[in-house]
């Protein structure tokens, strides 16, 4: 009989910071380091150290102790370190599908600098695992994958015959994303602490081994056992090797070693008789009761989640973007501080701080991070369109008073959307500026039209922006301080196309046209696609006019009571809903333009200020939320919501931002959507996939919230209509099945305390401040088409720019597209250049459950390639007639490179 082999994995779950700030960590971080290298020095059989995944902890360590590197890279060539392939150790669905690559680009790179890399995806304590991440790290050249949560082990020898969608006989099984792409997955049945703490002793020992041995044992697949050894922050074992030994006297049966994920997996791989379990897609531990999936920090702090979507889209959808176009001109790609503002950002990734369930100080810190990496953002942008703008022809207009300006649309559809540029009519240089503002203040403004690239007039609203200070910083010489007088440009600028730009004019005129269109109706709004009813109670009607399918009483305002942390929502028993339909509200109309239209909802409700004293002592106590008594308490203060409504002459969507100033604690509010659909599933937008999820949970949850993680929407539809939510930085949405399936949006949850192992209260998380929220309720036609709701969804999350320009010579047309393609159900998320290199890399993912082709128009320029997620070069591609065609796989993610020949 083959003895079974016990692998020991050395490692420390390293939040980078939680129940303690950052710093505080970091010191406790260098201890770790220091002991591991004394013990790879002094310790024979002390053979290896698993650093948690993520390359993050050897920049906080080196950061302080930077002679240390030539150390730490000799320890990591010789496999004693095990790094990567991760920078940092994310939360996979508050974090986007882009950003989860850059995290595996960074990562990698990195690990391979210091000579190791360790092809493991690892999430040890991911508050649940995004469908796509099989199919990513398998692209990126990954063995295995190790979580902790998500799945429901059952082990062999409860007999079970079949399991389901959620569960595994064991702890091995096989991950595959929804592409049927997957890996060798390895969940911690028994928690990444199983062997923490080994005792060196015999006496101890035996105690020990003989109570954890047959947890593993019952939900192995093989003979190879795997026990962690180390918890979070935990320092290292320093008598492991001892502890081995001892292991090893005292069960002969047994194989005890120091081991590494590698050599695990590997030894798994050789025995493996493939009679695996199989699950596929999401892991958010759907098969529980439904109180420990942690969803709910996707608002715990929903200030820091909209940052962060804001800072995604700056670097993502707008920086690399741009920055490609403008090294199609001439100007260098900025590789290394692009780098810089990403590896910025990812550092408020991990778990623990963008989900919100920290310290007040961690997230204090985050908001400082954010705008740094927005600082550099906002930069590369300006300076990209700046060159651009700088090598476009205008020369037609040579001769007219007359202020060019450009106008970037960086997503993947061409795009119509109102937007308003400020542009400086005159500029004062070369005087003092108390002068130059007394002129620039005495200018007389002209009157002017607005006309598109074509010279046809656009619809407009110009307004006196005065005078404003400005400088230019050029390239040779020293600042150049100006004031000027400027002008705001309000306009729906329409076919916009996808990656690319349009050029509009304000060009002076007598008389110009008066404009008499309107979108306003009595009570409401109405375009070619929509029309808007406003209620006396402070809903919407809306009518979807191509399916004729109506959402009555819709957009109204929920509050209930929240007893729980910030990892989970708990309403106090009893708690009745406190909604805004149930209080009077004024209307105002406050835009009035052929372009758009406007409202202003104003309502109060009233809401209790907090929860009872009983809370306080529940927390003290750590009385665990599902049995806290508290209830909100009986003073009753005044909530005033704000709501604007816009219509746009060519929307397909009513864009909604509600405003509010929230003095009250512990609550929570929603916006409420009922949709009226009779269907069993829904759909949202998740990490590279469009995922469909049963409004109902399965029979054994418990847990009266339902809630869901989203990225950019979560909709609803049947076989002829359909609608959808879409957000900016609202990422945990619940379909109410018994409210007409209702679409609820969270804007605010108000806790005291971060929960979990101790008593942490965190004021701040109670969000007494000025919040706000958009987002955009887009009802379609399921049989319509030339429409997209999720691309429609894609769009709002993303500006479009503008920039003006000069009258010139230049090389580009006054409209442009720097990538030309389409494809039924596929989605485009990213364009930069490769990592340190000259290609230009795109990524598009098959948001659908069939077959696609993806077309793109080549140009002579390139030679084209397929890719993957790490920019390997992989595979030519060629087309006819400058078309490229490629199949795409139901669920895939599909990278191409251009290389400039």
């Amino acid at each position: 009989m083959r003895k079974k082999t016990v692998h020991i994995i050395s490692h420390s779950h390293w939040d980078r910071e939680w129940y303690m700030p950052f710093e505080k960590h970091r010191l406790k971080l260098i201890d770790l380091i220091d002991d591991c290298l004394e013990l790879f020095e002094h310790s024979e059989g002390f053979k290896s150290f698993h650093l948690d995944g993520q390359c993050i902890v050897l920049d906080d360590y080196l950061e302080i102790k930077p002679e240390m590197k030539d150390l730490i890279t000799k320890n990591i060539k010789e496999g004693k370190f095990h790094i990567g392939p991760w920078y940092i150790l994310q939360d996979e669905f508050l974090t986007s599908g882009e950003s989860n690559v850059r995290n595996l680009l960074v990562g990698i790179e990195e690990a391979k600098e210091y000579g190791g890399l360790a092809r493991i995806g690892y999430f040890p304590d991911a508050f649940g695992n995004a469908g796509q991440m099989p199919q990513l790290l398998k692209q990126a050249g990954m063995e295995a994958v190790v979580f902790g949560r998500g799945v429901k082990p059952v082990g062999f020898n409860n007999l079970v015959e079949k399991t389901g969608d959620y569960e595994s006989l064991y702890s091995e099984m096989q991950w595959n994303s929804p592409d049927g792409s997957g890996l060798l997955g390895v969940l911690f049945a028994n928690w990444y602490n199983n062997g923490a703490e080994i005792p060196a002793e015999e006496e101890e020992a035996k105690v020990f081994w003989d109570n954890r041995l047959e947890d593993v044992i019952r939900y192995a697949s093989t003979e190879h056992l795997l026990f962690m050894n180390g918890c979070d922050h935990q320092p290292v074992q320093k008598d492991l090797e001892r502890a081995i030994a001892t292991a090893n006297r005292l069960y002969p049966d047994y194989e005890f070693v120091h081991s590494d994920f590698e050599h695990y997996v590997q030894c798994i791989k050789e025995v493996q008789d493939n009679n695996l379990s199989v699950v596929t897609g999401e892991l958010t531990s759907q098969m529980t009761d439904g109180w420990t999936t942690l969803v709910n920090t996707t608002s715990s702090r929903n200030y820091i989640k909209q940052l962060n979507r804001e800072n995604e889209v700056l670097l993502q959808n707008l920086s690399e973007p741009l920055a490609v176009f403008a090294a199609q001109s001439g100007k260098a790609y900025p590789h290394a501080v692009l780098k810089y503002a990403w590896k910025t950002l990812m550092q408020n990734h991990p778990h623990d701080s963008i989900c919100g369930c920290s310290l007040d100080e961690v997230h204090r810190e985050m908001e400082g991070r954010y705008y740094k990496s927005m600082q550099v953002a906002e930069e590369l942008i300006k300076e990209s369109m700046r060159h651009v703008g700088s090598d476009i022809n205008t020369i037609a207009l040579e001769g007219q008073e007359a202020y060019p300006f450009m106008v970037f649309n960086t997503t993947g559809w061409s795009r119509n959307s109102v937007i308003s540029v400020i542009l400086d009519i005159e500029r004062k240089y070369d005087q003092s500026l108390n002068e130059a503002y007394d002129d620039m203040k005495a200018l007389k403004i002209k009157q002017f039209v607005l006309v598109d690239n074509n010279g046809i007039e656009i619809p407009c609203r110009m307004e006196d922006a005065g005078v404003r200070f400005g400088y230019d910083l050029p390239e040779d010489k020293f600042r150049q301080p100006y004031m000027a007088r400027s002008v705001k440009v309000s306009f729906e600028a329409c076919k916009v196309p996808a990656m690319g730009y349009k050029v509009y004019t304000l060009v002076s005129k007598k008389t110009p046209v008066i404009q008499r269109e309107t979108l306003v109706i009595p009570n409401g709004m109405e375009n070619e696609y929509l029309k808007v009813t406003l209620n006396e109670d402070g809903t919407i009607d809306l009518l979807e006019k191509s399916s004729g399918k109506s959402y009555g009483h819709i957009c109204y305002y929920e509050d209930t009571g929240d007893i729980g942390n910030e990892y989970i929502y708990r309403q106090p028993n009893g708690d009745k809903a406190i909604v805004s339909k149930d209080y009077s509200c004024t209307v105002e109309l406050i835009e009035d333009e052929p372009y758009r239209a406007g409202y202003k909802v104003t309502q109060i409700i009233n809401i209790p200020e907090a929860a009872t004293e009983t809370l306080q002592e529940e927390i003290q106590s750590m009385a665990d939320v599902k049995i806290r008594r508290a209830q909100r308490n009986s003073r009753i203060m005044p909530l005033e919501i704000t709501t604007y409504l816009s219509l746009e002459k060519h929307g397909r969507g009513v864009k909604v931002r509600t405003e509010f100033d929230n003095r009250m604690k512990d609550h929570r509010l929603r916006v409420i959507i009922p949709t009226g659909i009779e269907a069993d599933y829904h759909f949202a937008d998740s990490v590279f996939e469009i995922v469909e999820r049963p409004n109902k949970h399965y029979q054994g949850w418990t847990n009266p919230s339902g809630c869901e993680h989203q990225q950019c929407f979560a909709g609803i539809k049947d076989e002829k209509a359909g609608v959808l939510a879409a957000n900016n930085g609202l990422y945990e949405y619940e379909i109410l099945p018994e409210q007409n399936n209702a679409i609820a949006l969270t804007l605010l949850r108000a806790v005291g305390e971060l929960g979990d192992w101790g008593v942490f209260l965190t004021p701040d998380a109670q969000v007494q401040r000025k919040c706000s929220a958009s987002f955009e309720i887009i009802p379609f036609n399921v049989t319509d088409i030339e429409s997209d709701p999720a691309a429609e969804a894609y769009q709002f999350q993303v500006p479009m720019l503008t920039c003006q320009i000069s009258v010139q010579e230049g090389s580009l047309p006054l409209q442009y597209s720097y990538l030309e393609w389409e494809g039924k159900g596929i989605y485009l998320t990213g364009l930069k250049r490769k990592n340190g290199g000259e290609d230009t890399i795109i990524r598009w993912f098959n948001g659908t459950g069939r077959d696609s082709h993806l077309m793109f128009r080549a140009s002579k320029k390139f030679k084209y390639y397929k890719s993957n997620i790490v920019e390997e070069h992989l595979e030519e591609l060629t087309g006819e007639e400058e078309i490229i065609k490629l199949k795409v796989r139901p669920y895939e993610i599909v990278t191409i490179g251009m290389e400039e020949i």
